[in-house]
């Protein structure tokens, strides 16, 4: 049986984002069933498949797996052959760290710059909580790729789990126009000319649904061309 994802809005939802961009570069075969966070029967939906009724949700049999991390860990598990983590002992540890260090913190970038693939490039004023974050997360970058980075332009060379993770915040920077420095900016090139990047983006940027929440100019929606 093939391994299903449940996933939001690729416009909107940060979260399905990750595991989708972790099994569709790793060649992982999966199927996806996109149901939007606005749709009046969200809750009974997804719930179906998951208690806590939220997105992204993996099915592989009688098996549900819920959040993005966890996501990839099992897919991880199941397909070893597609290196998600680094074979390095150090540098697993070191990725494991970051990958949860991004799914539990940076709440005041999550919240003043929510990911939204259509909206035109334009840097916002940004609060002192949201730069700190800023500013951690590109020392992250910055650190990861002169200890770790020596086999590629990702975190850890090649495309990992760790990278998948931080994928939302990197759309998120060429959304904000976020200034990073030339290390950063080469990282979120290279994510951004992964194929897989490239598909998730033109299918967001094709979405019939506006979720004001996630519009960070409501009640004005600014869209790129799709």
């Amino acid at each position: 049986m093939s391994l299903h994802l449940v996933i939001g809005n690729k416009n909107y939802s940060s979260w399905s984002f990750r595991p989708w961009i972790a099994m569709t570069v790793a060649g992982i075969p999966f199927v996806e069933t996109v149901v939007s966070l606005g749709d009046p029967d969200f809750k009974a939906t997804v719930g179906a498949h998951s208690g806590t009724g939220k997105v992204p949700v993996l099915i592989d049999g009688d098996v549900r797996v819920w959040e993005s991390l966890a996501i990839i860990e099992y897919v991880a598990d199941q397909y070893p052959a597609a290196r998600l983590w680094p074979a390095d002992r150090v540098a697993r540890a070191h990725a494991r760290a970051i990958a949860t260090e991004m799914h539990a913190g940076f709440a005041a970038l999550r919240k003043a710059l929510p990911m939204n693939f259509w909206r035109p490039p334009k840097r916002p004023a940004l609060a002192d909580d949201v730069t700190r974050d800023v500013v951690r997360i590109e020392a992250i970058w910055r650190d990861c790729r002169k200890r770790f980075g020596a086999g590629g332009p990702f975190l850890f060379g090649a495309f990992g789990a760790a990278d998948a993770m931080y994928a939302p915040v990197v759309s998120r920077f060429f959304t904000y126009a976020i200034a990073v420095g030339p290390e950063a900016r080469a990282y979120m090139d290279a994510v951004a000319a992964l194929p897989a990047w490239t598909a998730w983006r033109d299918a967001a940027l094709h979405e019939p649904w506006v979720l004001p929440q996630d519009e960070p100019d409501w009640p004005e929606v600014p869209r790129l061309p799709a």
